[in-house]
């Protein structure tokens, strides 16, 4: 997210002389495909949803200004409905710009509608935190979904009490992060004893409302949010679950600590298939962490030697976004950073062997989104074809960036690209409906099957203004919804369960992962495209427990319930 400076403007002129000619053909819209299946409409306002992010900005111009707040899908109520919840930024806290709610959950009724209950839920308040973040899961394995808020100057936990109330538990949770900007967080069983641990990104350490930094040129206009490179980096941090509600910060003794990082986008994935979950964080100008789960309480970063600490130019960019999915059909989990205009946002092919390669140039990726600003980010299946397609969250961190960058601006439209299946991604924003052709300052992205007809639809939030509930109308295949259960020595989420499924002949993989995106939780059921096919041959769980499961023959378009130690 790196934002405006003078050597940032050199460089700008630089590059505009080396890319002119490329920058011609990056603005030639790609041609619409004839009988496209990809279509969302606009739900928002009829699904009853009235929230409004609020990002509190003040004429110092402070850089917590830019980043924008997420949102989530869970299940609050477990009625089997997926639920909406808001984060709100809303200024700082105690001041007179920050008398809105941090947070806003509304609960799906099942008929497209979705009502505010944030009261009822015991949710509304400052809770002395400017929001920004949502990771939700089970934390306590007692059937209830948690969720954790993500902020400065603190975070909060809250424990869902199955009544439709939650507890805030921080303070019993041994104050989670306190003093730390959080931004994107992530739930996940890293040592595997069956209880849920908490990944926590942070961004900067110097941060302060009372240290205003003047950036930019002193004239009327002209002041802009300073470069990171401003501030001081920060660790993130790694919580292990004692099982008790209380939470042990092992970031040292798990070999986590780093403070070079300025941490924005967090993926939590087994990337080396060994049966032990692994950290990947996205910063902010400085390279990215890769850390290899060792399996004996430790981990080791290997970002750079992985071939994901840089771009393939050496370059480290402004990562916001990150998610992690096989979309190649080798059945490994790869790579998608969003970055800042005038970057490539980066696809890494994961080889096997704990090493990626950046192919985002040979994928077709550099044109697309080569203006834009990117932050949520989910790689998924929208018409069910067996294909995961990207869908990015795009909008600017300067709201005068005209001033500096004219090709560039502050609101930009959200972007899907096309997987064609042969190594390929093409731009089928302009055929997706008007929803891609609205200017958005685009932050959070998450996406859920949340009317459960078989079509993934999406949820984004903007760093000042109405989010966006989109229900996908398309055209799709057959499908098939995963809802894991973990028993006994997995948690009860089944956060790291690894699935493949065999449909018509062809292998697909999924994991139950804990973060991804900017700042939002996903659904944590695995939702599979089968295109024609009517059947699964087979499904082969590996649980987080390390237990291997088999279940035959299972119907196509359906949501099924699978849990441990059930399979015939």
């Amino acid at each position: 997210m790196l934002a405006s400076q003078p050597r940032a403007i050199i460089a700008l002129v630089k590059t505009k002389t080396a890319l002119a000619a490329a920058a011609l053909t990056l603005v030639l819209a790609p041609a619409a495909r004839v009988g496209s299946p990809f279509l969302f409409e606009d739900i928002t306002p009829a699904a009853g949803i009235r929230f409004r992010g609020e990002n509190g900005a003040t004429a110092d111009k402070l850089i917590l200004e830019t980043m924008g707040s997420g949102l989530g899908w869970l299940d609050y109520d477990g009625d089997g409905r997926l639920d909406l919840v808001f984060v709100n930024g809303g200024g700082r806290p105690g001041s007179a710009a920050a008398k809105t709610d941090r947070l806003a959950l509304y609960r799906n009724d099942g008929n497209g509608r979705f009502a505010d209950v944030t009261g009822r839920a015991r949710l509304n308040g400052s809770f002395d935190t400017y929001g920004l973040g949502v990771a939700a899961a089970d934390y306590d394995n007692d059937g209830d979904t948690d969720f954790l808020l993500t902020g400065y100057p603190r975070s909060v936990l809250f424990r869902n009490n199955g009544d439709g109330t939650f507890t805030d538990m921080t303070a019993r949770a041994a104050n989670l992060n306190q003093g730390e900007l959080a931004t994107s967080a992530g739930w996940f069983d890293y040592d595997r004893d069956g209880r849920l641990d908490l990944l926590i990104a942070n961004y900067v350490s110097d941060f302060s409302w009372d240290r205003a930094i003047y950036c930019g040129e002193k004239r009327p206009g002209y002041r802009a949010y300073c470069h990171p490179d401003v501030y001081k980096g920060a660790s993130p941090r790694l919580y292990r679950n004692l099982g008790d509600g209380r939470f042990e910060d092992v970031t040292a003794r798990a070999k986590v600590l780093n403070r070079e990082g300025k941490g924005l986008g967090v993926a939590l994935a087994d990337f080396n298939d060994d049966g032990w979950p692994d950290i990947f964080v996205a910063n902010d100008g400085v390279r990215n962490f890769l850390y290899w789960n060792r399996g004996n309480g430790e981990f080791e970063e290997a970002g750079v030697m992985a071939g994901v600490g840089f771009s393939e130019d050496g370059e480290a960019e402004a990562g916001m976004g990150v998610d992690a999915a096989d979309v190649d059909g080798d059945l490994r989990p790869d790579l998608y950073v969003t970055h800042l205009d005038f970057e490539l946002n980066r696809l890494y092919a994961n080889l096997g062997g704990e090493a990626f390669a950046d192919r985002t140039r040979g994928a077709g990726l550099s044109r697309a989104t080569y203006f834009y600003s990117g932050f949520g980010v989910k790689l998924a299946d929208f018409d069910n074809s067996g294909r995961r397609h990207i869908l990015i969250a795009n909008g600017h961190i300067l709201d005068n960036i005209h001033l500096f960058k004219s090709e560039v601006a502050y609101r930009e439209p959200m972007v899907l690209l096309e997987n064609d299946g042969t190594g390929k991604f093409r731009d089928a924003s302009g055929e997706a409906g008007e929803i891609f052709q609205r200017k958005l300052v685009g932050r959070g992205l998450a996406v859920a099957d949340f009317d459960d007809d078989g079509r993934l639809d999406f949820a984004a939030s903007q760093n000042f203004g109405p989010p966006l509930l989109a229900r996908n109308a398309g055209r799709v295949g057959r499908w098939i919804k995963l809802r894991l259960e973990g028993t006994g020595a997995s948690n009860r989420d089944a956060i790291g369960a690894r699935v493949v499924v065999t449909a018509g002949g062809r292998q697909q993989a999924a994991e139950v992962v804990g973060g991804s995106s900017y700042c939002s939780a996903q659904d944590l059921r695995l939702h599979i495209g089968l295109g024609a096919a009517e059947r699964l041959e087979r499904i082969e769980v590996r649980w987080p427990s390390g237990r291997r499961e088999t279940f035959r023959n299972v119907e196509a378009n359906r949501v099924l319930r699978l849990v441990e130690g059930a399979a015939p």
